[in-house]
């Protein structure tokens, strides 16, 4: 009963992963994409995989075991909301469609040669027959000898030898190699739209005056959707009023975030983290900047790689070859039945079908590790990349700024500056606020509300008053153009000597700088591993010139 918490049994389990056997009479597709999404978003879970034939379903977790078992317990069908998205791409419809087509093809085949009386079956051979040599003469009347043209040459000489069994069975077998061509492609991109979902079911939609929460299925072109601080954005658009700061490390890996106003564009996917945006609605599902990828490997005419179109062109110029030997053997055989087995085994047409579906197979798996490809040539390029050129942010690095060190402009010690930095920042979600905020935690520097109301300027930064004095924390812009902050002239030498590898906050109090906080990104433990590992490939690695200069533990790494 969908009402009803989840009973089951555990048939087989080791550590860190479980098989379980649900207790219920049939099991829907929606029914396993709900129990699917439902341990899929649990933090521990690793790898979920939901059998609706058999009610099973297996589980590879890290960590506690009882908190999967507590999980499962009060897993309940209709409590569970599932992106519409996990419905349409989970591939299970799709699965049961082909695996149904693959069955009736086949039944229809070996009933119709058991019930279905000869004659009646020749003539359908041949009707079905002439689909195929139509397509092999419109080849040869482009001038063109490829591989339609064998299977015409196989089928016709079949059924002028009256061999329509022959025929049959050739067309037979064409028929399921296309079957599984276009399952494989479909389920190919199915996998991949899934993995790139943004898991977004509802969103608030504004209506005259009002707030609605709406499913995002309803969302239409040129509506105006609602997107608060902390929350992601969930189709691309145009911002119609609000600021905000938007992370967009999703698309670009780069942390640090960029303002958005009346007027710019927006994607699906990014965070705001400073803020709030009224957006209307340019691309809705289908057409988001994710979703267009997708749509390109689909597109994969567009993007085959030079081995795809090799492998097309040697597959078509074996053609003639075939051809010849078939008529060799007839000719030194004199039998009709071997010269046409040379035909059948002519290994041209999976030559041609496997090469796409290998560079589909090969883009899936990449998006098992996170990594979007966008076609097989892309995929060739990097075989034959000799150089590397890495962005830094969010690939050598954490995309987590961390404090580095605080830098005193006045009588304060570092650590009193940093603590009132915090003061400030802990009102507001950004990813600099936030490290901050942490730096002073790990110090275990205590900041109490001392300050007066906060004021927060997006994109500039933060003002207040401690004690009946002014304090400002922000950008540069902010406290030396916009508040006309000055510097004691002592400090001037310092000033100019600030590192350059960071990202710097500047804190002044009573319009004089105080402090000047340097933000780093840091570098991935295992960075200097896979850039050696890159290295004893032979290949060349480069910093982008359009980075800040490189952090001191990265260096060594040149």
């Amino acid at each position: 009963m969908k009402g009803e918490s989840l009973k089951f049994t555990i048939k087989h389990e080791i550590e860190g992963r479980m098989r379980i056997h649900l207790h219920q009479e049939m099991m829907s597709y929606q029914d396993a994409n709900t129990l699917f999404y439902y341990l899929r978003i649990m933090k521990t879970v690793t790898s979920v995989k939901v059998y609706d034939r058999t009610a099973d379903a297996s589980i590879e977790y890290l960590g506690d075991r009882a908190s999967i078992i507590t999980a499962l317990l009060n897993f309940n069908y209709g409590k569970v909301e599932v992106p519409e998205i996990i419905n349409e791409t989970s591939g299970r419809e799709l699965n049961a469609i082909y695996q149904e087509k693959l069955i009736i093809k086949s039944i229809l085949r070996y009933a119709g040669k058991l019930y279905v009386p000869f004659p009646i079956r020749a003539v359908y051979t041949w009707l079905k027959g002439m689909r195929y040599v139509y397509k092999g003469l419109q080849c040869l009347v482009r001038g063109k000898l490829e591989v339609p043209v064998l299977d015409a040459v196989a089928i016709g000489v079949s059924l002028l030898r009256n061999d329509p069994d022959t025929a049959s069975s050739i067309m037979y077998l064409l028929g399921v190699g296309e079957l599984l061509e276009e399952w494989t492609h479909k389920k190919s991109v199915d996998d991949l739209a899934r993995s790139m979902t943004l898991n977004i079911g509802k969103v608030w939609l504004q209506r005259e005056d009002q707030e609605v929460l709406v499913p995002t299925s309803e969302i239409k072109t040129g509506d105006i959707v609602l997107v608060h601080m902390g929350n992601v954005i969930p189709f691309d658009g145009i911002v119609a009023h609000g600021e905000a700061m938007i992370n967009q490390a999703s698309l670009t890996g780069e942390s640090v975030p960029v303002k958005k106003n009346t007027g710019r564009y927006v994607y699906a996917g990014t965070v705001i983290e400073e803020g709030e945006l009224a957006i209307e609605v340019k691309e809705i599902s289908g057409s988001t900047r994710f979703e267009k990828i997708v749509t390109m490997i689909e597109e994969s005419e567009k993007l085959k790689s030079s081995v795809e179109g090799k492998a097309e062109h040697l597959a078509d110029r074996l053609v003639p070859y075939t051809l010849l030997g078939a008529g060799l053997t007839y000719l030194l055989t004199g039998n009709m039945m071997k010269a046409l087995s040379v035909l059948l085994v002519d290994f041209s047409c999976a030559l041609k079908l496997a090469m796409p579906i290998s560079v589909l197979s090969a883009i899936r798996e990449a998006s098992i590790y996170n990594i979007q490809v966008k076609g097989g040539k892309y995929l060739e390029a990097v075989a034959d990349a000799t150089t590397i050129v890495f962005d830094k942010t969010g690939t050598l690095t954490k995309a987590t700024p961390t404090v580095a060190k605080v830098i005193s402009f006045c009588e304060k010690e570092p650590e009193e500056l940093l603590r009132i930095a915090a003061c400030l920042e802990e009102h507001f979600p950004h990813s600099m606020a936030k490290a901050v905020v942490r730096a002073a935690s790990e110090k275990n520097l205590e900041h109490e509300e001392m300050h007066s109301k906060v004021d927060y300027i997006v994109a500039h930064g933060i003002s207040s008053f401690i004690d009946s004095k002014k304090v400002l924390i922000g950008s540069y812009h902010f406290i030396f153009e916009d508040e006309s902050c000055t510097m004691k002239p002592e400090y001037q030498e310092q000033f100019d000597q600030l590192p350059s590898e960071y990202s710097l906050l500047y804190l002044s109090i009573e319009n004089e700088l105080a402090a000047v906080i340097c933000i780093e990104d840091p570098l991935r433990e295992e960075a200097e591993a896979v850039i050696n590992s890159i290295r004893k490939l032979g290949i060349k690695v480069l910093q982008s010139v359009m980075e800040p200069p490189l952090p001191e533990r990265l260096r060594i790494l040149q």
